[in-house]
């Protein structure tokens, strides 16, 4: 990619992220201009208000206070804050959490070290978890990765056949059995598939039903044993979808899926459809989980690679 088509790309992803958090600036950061109008320094009634802000923006109790108790430490230490720095102070603990639990390492779409990179993706049905697997086998391919999906969501016909749409829409192999069959036989012969057909990346979309968590937590973990007959250390992400719009919902999602397996990467759908943005925060920072996509529109280019930098720039500007 030349230079001018690489910029060219980062002024349409940052179009599109600023786009796609829209809502929540305009309903977090209204709120903080008109809790600080009047206001010469950050003070106890400054600090009530910026915390009722944050967590009915969803960023979460826990993280709340944890941000409010560093910019009290900073208003002690420096004896004065004018509340002109409240927004920078806030921007700069706002981004070390991030940093903190590496969201936003990445950024670009790339796979190195291992072949094939094995990620299964859970998550209830409805978050856009089959979209978010779709856009990710686009992005992928169109970074020269080889793709193979995997159909392993067997418990809805209607999963299975939106993956083979999926799949022919970006042009990458899918392996199925349909509707019935057994998920983990499923997964095998994808991962199987995946290792003759030297593929880079497999992407194994798995059932999405959280009303029995046992069987869920059992079908994971036999998923993942087969699959390790094929590649022993399979899978090597396991990415949990969830919709930023249900707010604290999706921290409860969040919460059932790390109890039933080892979820060690977050995707955050439909940021452009909610005021509850900062649930990105919260999650990332409650669960210690790096957020490694977000979308931010419902365009095939609108799976990003989480950038904390830009993501925490885009709120604040």
């Amino acid at each position: 990619m030349g230079l001018f088509s690489f910029l060219t790309k980062k002024k349409e992803q940052k179009e599109d992220l600023d786009k796609g958090l829209e809502k929540t600036k305009t309903s977090v950061f209204s709120r903080i201009t008109h809790a600080i109008a009047g206001k010469s320094k950050v003070d106890d009634e400054v600090l009530d208000q910026l915390e009722e802000i944050l967590i009915t923006s969803d960023v979460g109790v826990e993280t709340t206070l944890k941000i409010i108790e560093r910019i009290e430490n900073r208003v002690a230490r420096d004896k004065y804050v004018g509340t002109d720095e409240l927004n920078s102070i806030l921007k700069e603990e706002i981004m070390a959490l991030l940093q903190e639990n590496q969201s936003g390492d990445g950024t670009t779409f790339d796979i190195v070290g291992k072949k094939p990179y094995v990620i299964m993706v859970v998550g209830v049905n409805g978050v856009g978890k089959t979209t978010t697997i779709g856009k990710l086998a686009h992005n992928f391919k169109k970074a020269g990765k080889k793709v193979v999906l995997g159909a392993s969501d067997t418990f809805r016909a209607a999963a299975v056949e939106q993956l083979k749409i999926w799949a022919e829409r970006v042009d990458v192999p899918i392996v199925q059995q349909g509707m019935g069959a057994d998920p983990a036989s499923v997964a095998f012969d994808t991962v199987k598939s995946a290792v003759a057909q030297d593929a880079d990346v497999v992407l194994i979309d798995t059932a999405g039903r959280l009303h029995n968590k046992v069987n869920l937590m059992r079908e994971l973990t036999k998923i993942k044993q087969v699959m390790q007959k094929v590649v022993p250390d399979a899978p090597h992400e396991v990415l949990l979808v969830l919709d930023a719009s249900t707010g604290q919902n999706a921290i409860e999602q969040a919460k059932q899926f790390t109890a039933a397996t080892e979820v060690n990467a977050l995707a955050l759908t439909k940021l452009d459809g909610t005021a509850k943005g900062g649930v990105v925060i919260g999650i990332s920072d409650q669960f210690k989980i790096p957020v490694k996509y977000i979308g931010v529109g419902e365009g095939i280019d609108h799976l990003q690679v989480f950038d904390r930098k830009a993501f925490v720039d885009s709120l604040f500007e």
